[in-house]
């Protein structure tokens, strides 16, 4: 996993300085990611996989298909409650 995370920063010509400024932390916690010191937050997940276009199975290294999943459209319907 730790691999293609760097290896899409490195895609993209950008620091882990960069990175960090991108998910809102200090390089020092973006380089821990990348060396697997660390395990990612959630979060932090999410933000990489939305950033590099692709699914967060790509970056966990489950698949090997870069291409994000189609989102769900999700559809709101006004509810009324009565009290």
């Amino acid at each position: 996993m730790y691999k293609r995370i760097r290896d899409l920063r490195e895609d993209r010509d950008l620091t882990q300085k960069n990175m960090g400024k991108i998910l809102n932390c200090s390089q020092r916690i973006y380089s821990n990611y990348e060396c697997g010191d660390v395990d990612i937050p959630t979060q932090i997940l999410i933000k990489l996989a939305e950033f590099h276009n692709t699914s967060i199975d790509y970056l966990l290294d489950m698949t090997d298909n870069k291409h994000p999943y189609p989102r769900k459209k999700i559809h709101l319907y006004k509810i009324s409650f009565f009290i």
